[in-house]
């Protein structure tokens, strides 16, 4: 009986270990959703895009397939630079992106207030440069001294609408030419450009805002974007032929400048004096662009800055007053080139 007892006890217990093995076996567990990302269709992004170029181990990239009307731009004006990160590969199986533009935004025109041989000189071997020198011969040669991609040190201390320290994203061409001498009544008296200089800066300029969508508020003097410490290239530097021969930089528009010069006779013959009409002139130099404190007062800072914009755009008289015809230029040509 004990035997019989005994046997099935142990079936019982053989059979609760088997069914309980059998449960942890085939227990439910439920499954955990794993994203996996789609994978990338090499050939389709590569077919949406041009190839890298390549040249004797050289990369290029030479086609913009970005939008343009946003300022954005992949084309390289020269050879792509990459990394080379020691026992890694760079690759470019998704370059380039779109979201990109250029460096060089601004482009800025110089004198050297030197002859030919000194200007190159002075360009090349001490602590300042340009992007371009053009000289005073006459030949068609153009002297590049700094690669566009690097910054030359010809702006200095600078600053035009928001942008400071213009080295970094500007070009800069230097053009030979004495400067200027002071007369016995302190009167700058510059000197004139010849037709050969004019017709090299005009097609070196025209070449770089095209390439890189430089607007036209963004083609300046030195004088204005350091406008107590610059006067070139001075009143003489014929800025209206290159806008309208060449569709290159500002110029004001003579019927809106109409617009404003009765007016601007009556406030400046009846409101010279008075501190908020010098507040609003200072006001809108700075809207303008010019680097201008508004404070109310005819002081230095501000006639040289006046003294600046007639010469770009007033060069008939370069006085650093304001006059009734310097007040509705600049009224006019605020109405076109709102700051955006």
């Amino acid at each position: 009986m004990r035997k019989s007892l005994y046997i099935i006890g142990l079936s019982v217990l053989v059979f609760s270990c088997t069914t309980q093995k059998n449960i942890k076996k085939n227990s439910y567990r439920p499954k955990t959703a794993v994203s996996q990302a789609k994978p990338v269709n090499v050939a389709a992004v590569e077919k949406q895009k041009p190839h890298v170029i390549k040249d004797h181990g050289v990369e290029f990239f030479t086609t913009n397939i970005a939008d343009i009307t946003k300022n954005d731009n992949t084309a390289s004006y020269g050879s792509i630079v990459s990394a080379k990160p020691t026992g890694f590969k760079v690759v470019k199986t998704y370059f380039p992106a779109i979201a990109q533009n250029f460096r060089q935004k601004y482009l800025i025109l110089h004198y050297t207030v030197l002859p030919d041989d000194k200007s190159v000189e002075v360009l090349t071997k001490q602590n300042v440069s340009a992007h371009y020198l053009v000289n005073n011969l006459d030949d068609n040669e153009i002297y590049q001294l700094v690669d566009e991609n690097k910054r030359s040190y010809h702006a200095g201390v600078s600053a035009w609408r928001a942008d400071k320290n213009l080295n970094d994203t500007s070009i800069g061409i230097e053009i030979v030419n004495p400067g200027y001498k002071s007369d016995a009544t302190g009167k700058k008296i510059f000197q004139p450009f010849t037709d050969e200089q004019i017709k090299k800066v005009a097609a070196l300029a025209k070449d770089i805002v095209m390439r890189y969508n430089i607007p036209p508020t963004n083609v300046l003097a030195h004088s204005d974007i350091a406008p107590t410490r610059k006067q070139d290239p001075g009143p003489l530097f014929p800025w209206k032929k290159l806008y309208d021969d060449y569709q290159i930089g500002m110029w004001y528009d003579e019927a809106v400048k109409q617009t404003f010069i009765v007016n601007a006779e009556t406030e400046v013959s009846t409101k010279y004096n008075e501190p908020s009409f010098v507040f609003v002139v200072q006001t809108a130099l700075q809207k303008f662009g010019y680097d201008l404190f508004p404070n109310g007062k005819w002081d230095d800072a501000t006639k040289r800055t006046i003294e600046a914009f007639q010469y770009h755009f007033r060069p008939q008289n370069y006085d650093g007053i304001i006059d009734a015809e310097t007040w509705a230029i600049l009224q006019a040509l605020n109405q076109k080139y709102p700051v955006k």
